[in-house]
């Protein structure tokens, strides 16, 4: 399959001052149409398969899976055509030179269809999109491939459409005297006005699903989640002026986070709006915290930095039903919980000569469960993810060392750092429990640590007059020490860290209207799923896979108010994956931009 993809954005604002009041209003549109994000592909049968129940087809990709063996690639899912719209207003206003308040309003809204396409055809040229089941037409329960004598069952290939509308509110008030006492407060809103994905349970063999008469599915309705933020801060400087030996900071945040779905099953997948309760997920988390902290020079050329963070939270109103299941409780009442924890941080910075900067810093922090990894689960056609409401919140101790070097033109800096991780949040795919069915869940790993050392280098002017480079390595050594659920996994890499990246960026700014910049990006391989011992890691499945990807882009200014740009994303084409899906590969971009 060789497509291109693609897709248009543009934006506007505006924005002016009167008096002591304001404003900025911008509009933005996003219309694209994404490369496929999902296989699916043919399982060999064990048995019942037989000429009179299975269908001969062409087509289909055979490659080797992240485990080493041999499989078909037999059609493509989830190609995305997305239509996105962005509103958003800001008023400030001055009551004094020294306070001045913000207020905000935002819209986000999406539309997106998720298409499937399949390879393989029959005799007759028509196109096959799934097996069925016995009830649906024994003709096609299996397939069979021309020269092939085994029998398969296909994967279900179904279309998706979702429609979201998300409102955003904040509201901030700011004191900046730069004397003894500053304040400030924010409060924000967010809420799902609407939050809707439909996907098609796909049971005829030889329709997409998008047809006038269309089978039925699933509708997922997220309406009504969100969450509210307040935070209030004060700074209290001794001395009276941002020079003062000590600095003090402190402050009261609270966060409230609501979870409300439920999963229908409807006739038409498309079309119908009311259905058949098959699951539903309710809860709320909220987190209350005070935090004080002292930044004090105690000496001309030392710096110490202490504070501390007291943290309730609990998970309370938390709730699951599920109408499938055959046994025990299909409606479940969750008991509250509440949890206090206290995180210190200390930091020393010391400045031996005015070219040099050395820092130590240690830390210990507390990343509790989200509401929706405690309390929602879901159950798609194809896809399953349950919950956990007694998940433990990890618990995190960090120190670093930390050198800079002022160089000629520029600053360079290195950093060791290690960290202990505790019940650590991790996600983990099961797709050997049911065929075809993938179950996902979040559990606590008991112990991982990880250390590492990065150094960057950020320089200007090198080489030539005008040429900005900026480079950064980094090498991570992530282990898990211990998984008392999973024993196997002890000794392997934690998901999603990489043991090397690399990134630099050379910037040319050939006059005062054209600059010209190249990126490279290197990436090792990072382990995803804690079931599997990958050995193939660089194909379509269920790794992160290494990868090497240069950018460019060329930015012109055409007139005083005019700035053109054109860029290439990925230059090299690079083939590269991530749990499972693919990175787009070469991706041409251009955009044109007037400042009124």
């Amino acid at each position: 399959m060789d497509k291109s993809f693609n897709g248009t954005h543009g934006s506007a604002s505006v924005g002016d001052k009167f008096n002591d009041l304001s404003f900025f209003v911008s509009l933005d549109h996003l219309d694209s149409r994404g490369q496929p994000q999902t296989f699916g592909n043919a399982t060999r049968a064990t048995s019942g398969g037989t000429l009179a129940n299975s269908t001969l087809v062409t087509g289909g990709i055979r490659d080797t899976d992240t485990l080493g063996k041999s499989r078909i690639i037999t059609s493509t899912t989830g190609m995305d055509h997305t239509v996105q719209d962005n509103a958003n207003i800001k008023l400030a206003y001055d009551f004094t030179p020294t306070l001045k308040g913000k207020y905000s309003v935002g819209l986000w809204q999406n539309d997106s269809d998720g298409s499937v396409d399949s390879y393989l055809r029959t005799a007759s040229g028509q196109t096959l999109l799934n097996t069925t089941t016995a009830a649906n037409g024994p003709t096609t329960r299996f397939v069979r491939f021309a020269g092939d004598p085994n029998f398969y069952t296909l994967s279900a290939t179904g279309p998706s459409h979702s429609e979201s509308e998300h409102w955003m509110h904040g509201f901030s008030l700011k004191s900046d005297t730069g004397g003894k006492w500053d304040w400030q407060a924010i409060a924000s809103f967010y809420n799902q006005d609407k939050d809707i994905v439909r996907t098609a349970r796909q049971t005829n063999a030889f329709d997409t699903g998008e047809s006038p008469i269309r089978p039925g599915g699933t509708i997922v309705k997220g309406n009504g989640t969100g969450w509210k933020t307040l935070d209030l801060r004060g700074d209290w400087r001794p001395g009276g002026n941002l020079n003062s030996a000590h600095q003090l900071s402190f402050g009261y945040h609270f966060d409230r986070y609501e979870l409300e779905s439920e999963t229908l099953g409807i006739t038409d997948w498309l079309k119908s709006s009311h259905g058949v309760l098959s699951t539903n997920s309710y809860g709320k988390t909220e987190t209350q915290a005070l935090y004080l902290q002292d930044a004090w020079r105690f000496a001309p050329d030392w710096k110490l930095v202490a504070g501390g963070r007291w943290e309730h939270w609990k998970a309370y109103d938390g709730s699951n039903f599920n109408s499938g299941n055959p046994v025990g409780f299909r409606q479940l009442n969750y008991a509250d919980r509440a949890q206090s924890d206290f995180s210190p941080k200390l930091s020393l910075s010391f400045q031996p000569a005015n070219d040099w900067l050395l820092r130590a810093s240690f830390g210990k922090a507390y990343r509790y469960p989200t509401v929706s990894e405690i309390f929602q689960t879901i159950s798609l056609p194809n896809n399953v993810r349950t919950n956990d409401p007694n998940l433990q919140p990890e618990n995190v101790r960090s120190t670093e060392f930390t050198v800079e070097k002022m160089v000629a033109k520029g600053v360079w800096r290195t950093s060791l750092f290690y960290e202990n991780k505790r019940d650590a949040l991790i996600s983990q795919t099961d797709t050997t429990t049911l065929p075809g069915v993938s179950i996902s869940s979040i559990q606590n790993v008991d112990e991982i640590h990880t250390n590492g050392v990065e150094t960057a280098l950020q320089l200007s002017d090198v080489f030539v007059h005008g040429f900005d480079l900026t480079a950064s390595v980094t090498y991570v050594d992530s282990e898990i020490v211990k998984n008392d659920k999973n024993t196997f996994t002890v000794g392997r890499d934690q998901p999603r860290i990489p043991d090397w990246r690399a990134t630099v960026v050379g910037v040319y700014h050939a006059t005062d209207k054209l600059s010209i910049s190249l990126a490279g990006r290197y990436s090792g391989n990072q382990e995803v799923n804690l079931l599997y011992n990958t050995v193939n890691p660089n194909t379509y499945g269920t790794t992160v896979t290494h990868y090497t990807v240069f950018d460019t882009k060329l930015v012109y200014k055409v007139a005083n108010q005019w700035t053109a740009s054109v860029g290439i994303n990925n230059l090299n084409n690079y083939k590269y994956y991530v749990n499972p899906n693919p990175y787009p590969q070469r991706t041409l971009f251009a955009s044109v931009k007037f400042d009124y």
